[in-house]
C-alpha cells in the first residue's frame, strides 16, 4: 500500500482536494489491501474518486465497466483535464481509433480504460497482454433484475472474478436497496466484498409532490422566480420531452429535448450545451444525466411519476451537488400509473417492478415526511422530520397511533415476517379466507384484534409505518413485511408513534375528489360493457359478476380516474378494485382524452370559422390584405390564406384586385411550358424569385377558374 502522504499528495495534485469525503479514504485503503468492495454512495457523493485515485498509484491498468457512451466521454474528458491518462472504447469510434488505444494499452500509456460491457469480448486478447490492477464496475445496479435499471449485458460480468481471481473488484452504484446489494455481490462473484453505504440524506434538496393537472402551466409558474437557474425535467415519453421543450422555448427559456431517438451528434451537443450553461433546461428521458458532474443544477422536475424510488432518488440527486439549496418537484397522476404498469408487465421481473411502482405511488400519496421515506427505503433510519418537504411544511393533524402500530408490528412478528400487507391486515381484521385458515393464523393472539378499523384505513396506517421506517418491504421475497431496528423501540421500549388523522384527511379529500355528474356518454358505456365481457371471458365467469350494468352506468356518469374516485362508485369493493380497477380507469381515461381532443378540434374549427368571417367582413368593406392584417393583428400571409379559403368555398372574392394582369399573363405562359405546372416551387425557381409564392398561387387559381368557365362554356 502506498504511504498515506503519497495518497494525500496525489489527491491534491490530480483532483485539487486537501481531504477526502466520508468513506472515500476507507474504500481506497481497502482497494490497496486487495479487497473486493461494494460501494453505495448517492449521486454527487464522490464514487468515481474511489477507483480513479487508486488507478493512478497502482502499477497496472484499471478497467472501468460503464453503461453509457456519454458517461464515458464525460469522465475521460475530466480525467484528461486533470492530467490522468485515460481512454474509452465503445461503438461510437472508428476501428483505427480503437487500434490506437489498444497499442497504447500494450505500451502502458493508459492508466484507466472505460469500456461498455458489450465491448468486453472485443478486447479479450488485449486483456491477456496487459497488467490489470483493478476492475471497477460503475452503475453496478444494472446487473440486478431487482434493480431499477436492469441491463442484460451486465449479467456476463461475473466471469471477470473467475478470470482474474487475484484482482480486486469494486462495484459502485448510487442507489440499491438491500435485495439489490446482495444480488450484485452474488452475480459478480464477490460475496465477501466489504460493503460501504454512505448516507443518503441530502438535506439541501427540498422535496415536493403535486397532482399532475395543468403541468405545463405549473412548470412555467415554478420557473418564474428561477429565470437563470438551470435544471432538468424528466419525462416518460420522447414525445413529451419535445412538446415541453417547444413550449418552454416559446416562453423564452433556453430549453432542449434529449432522448434516445435524437441523432447522437445532436444529443452530444445538448449535453455539452447544458454542461457549459448555454442550454438552461433539458427535457429528457431518464438516460440523461448519468455520470455528468454538473454541480450547479438548481432544480429537477419529474413531469411523470417515476417507476421506482431508486430511479427517482438518483434523478433528484443530480441537483444541488454543490451543497447549495435545490428544489425538486414531482407530478403524478393515475394515467402515469397505468402507463408504468404496462411497462412493468413487459419487464423480465414483473412482480418486483409492480411492487416497486406501488411503493413509488405510496411515496407520492404520502402523509409522512418524504425524506424519512427515501432514507428508510435505503435502510437509513431517522427519527426527526426533515422540515424541507411539502408534507413537513404543511403537515396533516396527527393522532397517537402507538397502539395501532404495536398491533401491526406484533402481527408481523407473529407471522415470522413471512407475509405481505394484505395478509397482515386480514389477520388484524379477523378475516376467514383460505389464506388465513390454511396457515392457522386464526390461532394468533392478534387475530381479529382490530376488526373495528376498516381495511383501507389499515392499509394507510401500515403504509405510514413503512414510510416512517418501522417496517420495510422485502421486494425480492414476494413483498413480505419485515421489522426494522426502530420496530423494537415501539414493541418493547414504549416509544410513541404518531399517525396522520385519516378522518380529517378523508374530509379534505372528499372536497377535492367529490364526484360530479358529467352526463350521459353512451359510447363510454358501450366500451365499458365490452371491457367487462372481455374480462369475464378471461376469468370464465358471467359478466354481471364483475360489475352490474348499474355500476357501469355510474362509471359512465362520474368517470372516475383515480383509485379514490373509483372506490366511490356503488358496487366497487376492495377486491374488485384490486382485480379490475386499473383496466376500467384506463378505459375511462382513454375515452376522456379522446372526447377532450374532439372538443378541442371542434373549438379550433369554430374559431377558425369565426376568423374567416371577420376577414370576409373587412374585405367587403374594401380593405386590402395589408390593411386587414394590421386591423386584425395577424400576418399578411394569414389573411392571404383566409382570402384563398373564402374564394375556394364559393364566396364572391375578386382575386384580380390582388394581382396584376401582367403577372397573370407571365404565369400563364410559364404554365404552358413547364413540365410539372402544379408545383409552386417550379414556378418560383423559373422566375428566379422575382415573383413570390402568394402571387403565383393567386394567378394559378385565377387561371384554373378561367379554364373551368371555358369548359362549362
Amino acid at each position: 500500500m502506498p504511504e498515506q502522504l503519497q495518497i494525500l499528495s496525489t489527491l491534491k495534485e490530480y483532483f485539487g482536494y486537501d481531504r477526502f469525503r466520508p468513506l472515500q479514504q476507507e474504500i481506497i485503503d481497502s482497494i490497496f489491501d486487495g479487497q473486493d468492495n461494494m460501494v453505495i454512495m448517492p449521486t454527487g457523493g464522490g464514487k468515481s474518486m474511489c477507483f480513479q485515485l487508486p488507478a493512478i498509484l497502482l502499477p497496472g491498468i484499471t478497467l472501468v465497466i460503464s453503461p453509457l457512451i456519454a458517461l464515458m466521454k464525460d469522465q475521460v474528458d475530466g480525467l484528461r483535464a486533470n492530467g490522468i491518462k485515460a481512454a474509452f472504447v465503445n461503438s461510437s469510434q472508428q476501428e483505427n481509433e480503437q487500434q490506437d488505444i489498444y497499442q497504447k494499452l500494450i505500451d502502458k500509456e493508459i492508466k484507466l480504460l472505460y469500456i461498455a460491457p458489450e465491448s468486453l469480448s472485443f478486447i479479450d486478447t488485449i486483456l491477456s497482454q496487459i497488467e490489470i490492477s483493478l476492475i471497477a464496475i460503475d452503475e453496478a445496479h444494472c446487473i440486478s433484475s431487482w434493480g431499477h435499471d436492469f441491463r442484460p449485458a451486465y449479467t456476463q460480468l461475473g466471469y471477470l472474478k473467475n478470470r482474474f481471481p487475484e484482482i480486486p473488484i469494486i462495484a459502485l452504484t448510487a442507489t440499491a436497496d438491500k435485495a439489490t446489494r446482495q444480488d450484485i455481490c452474488q452475480q459478480l462473484n464477490i460475496p465477501h466484498a466489504k460493503q460501504h453505504v454512505a448516507s443518503f440524506d441530502r438535506t439541501n434538496l427540498s422535496l415536493e409532490v403535486r397532482p399532475g393537472n395543468k403541468r405545463v402551466e405549473q412548470i412555467i409558474d415554478f420557473l418564474r422566480d428561477k429565470p437563470n437557474d438551470c435544471g432538468i425535467i424528466y419525462c416518460l415519453s420522447r414525445k413529451t420531452t419535445e412538446m415541453l421543450a417547444d413550449k418552454l422555448q416559446n416562453s423564452g427559456y433556453k430549453a432542449a429535448a434529449y432522448h434516445a431517438g435524437i441523432d447522437h451528434l445532436k444529443r452530444a451537443a445538448v449535453q455539452e450545451g447544458f454542461i457549459n450553461d448555454t442550454i438552461q433546461i433539458v427535457c429528457a428521458t431518464i438516460a440523461f444525466g448519468m455520470g455528468i458532474d454538473k454541480s450547479n443544477v438548481r432544480w429537477v422536475i419529474h413531469y411523470n411519476l417515476p417507476k421506482n424510488i431508486e430511479g427517482y432518488y438518483q434523478e433528484i440527486g443530480r441537483s444541488g451537488r454543490d451543497g447549495l439549496p435545490a428544489d425538486t418537484l414531482l407530478f403524478h397522476s393515475y394515467a402515469d400509473v397505468v402507463q408504468l404498469q404496462k411497462f412493468a408487465n413487459m419487464s423480465g421481473n414483473q412482480e418486483v417492478q409492480i411492487a416497486k411502482l406501488e411503493r413509488m405511488k405510496q411515496y407520492a400519496d404520502s402523509l409522512s415526511c418524504r425524506r424519512k421515506i427515501l432514507l428508510s427505503y435505503f435502510g437509513e433510519l431517522i427519527t426527526e422530520d426533515c422540515g424541507n418537504c411539502d408534507v413537513c411544511k404543511n403537515p396533516p393533524s396527527f393522532i397517537d397511533g402507538t397502539i395501532i402500530a404495536q398491533k401491526a408490528l406484533s402481527t408481523v412478528a407473529r407471522v415470522k415476517e413471512e407475509e405481505a400487507i394484505g395478509t397482515v391486515i386480514d389477520i388484524l381484521r379477523g378475516a376467514q379466507n383460505a389464506a388465513i385458515l390454511d396457515k392457522g393464523y386464526q390461532k394468533l393472539k392478534t387475530y381479529g384484534i382490530a376488526a373495528d378499523i376498516p381495511w383501507r384505513d389499515w392499509q394507510q396506517y401500515i403504509i405510514q409505518l413503512i414510510n416512517q421506517g418501522y417496517l420495510e418491504i422485502a421486494f425480492h421475497l414476494n413483498n413480505k413485511l419485515r421489522l426494522t431496528a426502530l420496530s423494537k423501540k415501539v414493541l418493547f421500549d414504549g416509544q410513541k408513534i404518531y399517525l396522520a388523522n385519516l378522518k380529517e384527511f378523508e374530509k379534505k379529500k372528499e372536497v377535492v375528489t367529490k364526484q360530479t355528474n358529467k352526463g350521459a356518454a353512451p359510447d363510454l358505456f358501450q366500451k365499458l360493457r365490452e371491457l367487462r365481457l372481455e374480462l369475464s371471458r378471461e376469468a370464465g365467469i358471467p359478466a354481471y359478476q364483475i360489475f352490474s350494468d348499474a355500476t357501469l352506468k355510474e362509471m359512465e356518469k362520474f368517470r372516475p380516474m383515480s383509485d379514490e374516485e373509483f372506490m366511490q362508485i356503488s358496487g366497487v369493493g376492495r377486491l374488485k378494485m384490486q382485480n379490475y380497477g386499473h383496466q376500467f380507469i384506463k378505459a375511462i381515461i382513454a375515452f376522456s382524452k379522446e372526447k377532450t381532443a374532439q372538443i378541442k378540434k371542434k373549438k379550433t374549427s369554430n374559431s377558425k370559422g369565426e376568423s374567416l368571417k371577420e376577414t370576409l367582413r373587412l374585405y367587403k368593406e374594401g380593405f386590402s390584405i395589408e390593411e386587414i392584417a394590421v386591423k386584425r393583428k395577424l400576418a399578411s400571409s394569414t389573411i392571404f390564406s383566409h382570402i384563398m379559403k373564402l374564394h375556394a368555398t364559393g364566396e364572391s372574392i375578386d382575386l384580380m384586385q390582388f394581382v396584376s394582369k401582367a403577372d397573370v399573363k407571365t404565369i400563364k405562359k410559364a404554365k404552358e411550358t413547364l413540365q410539372n405546372p402544379d408545383s409552386l416551387r417550379l414556378y418560383f425557381d423559373h422566375f428566379e424569385g422575382a415573383i413570390g409564392y402568394d402571387t403565383i398561387k393567386l394567378a394559378l387559381t385565377i387561371l384554373q377558374s378561367e379554364e373551368e368557365t371555358l369548359e362549362r362554356g
